[in-house]
């Protein structure tokens, strides 16, 4: 069995637990109405997807 020779530091940890935080949400500006949005989504203010109305916000 794979069992480690020696304790793990705090510090080894915490290096390798270095990337496993969550990364911030990325936004960006709608071009029809300036609402942030997600990239590559519809947005939810006023319903316009790559330049077109896409669903019917009323």
């Amino acid at each position: 069995m794979a069992v480690p020779k020696r304790k793990v530091s705090p510090s080894r940890r915490g290096m390798r637990r270095s990337h496993d935080s969550l990364k911030v949400e990325a936004f960006h500006e709608c071009p029809n109405c300036g609402e942030l949005k997600r990239p590559h989504n519809i947005c939810g203010h006023c319903g316009h997807y790559n330049g077109r109305q896409v669903v019917a916000v009323g």
